[in-house]
């Protein structure tokens, strides 16, 4: 079962930066954009929450 749910995630993740790339060379249909939009949205949330435990583990003096 979680292999299976792996799997999902990792298709979703590469369907996801295909979107991006075939948004980024044009041509791409309305829904390619919006997946391409989702995609970029979650990863700038995932950078900023990784940027973000950063700063705190390198504030609290480790």
């Amino acid at each position: 079962m979680l292999a299976f749910i792996l799997s999902v995630v990792v298709l979703l993740f590469v369907g996801g930066c295909a979107c991006v790339f075939w948004t980024a060379r044009g041509g791409a249909p309305r829904w390619a954009r919006g997946v391409a939009k989702a995609t970029l949205f979650v990863s700038d949330l995932a950078r900023s929450s990784s940027r973000g435990s950063r700063s705190q583990r390198g504030s609290s003096g480790e």
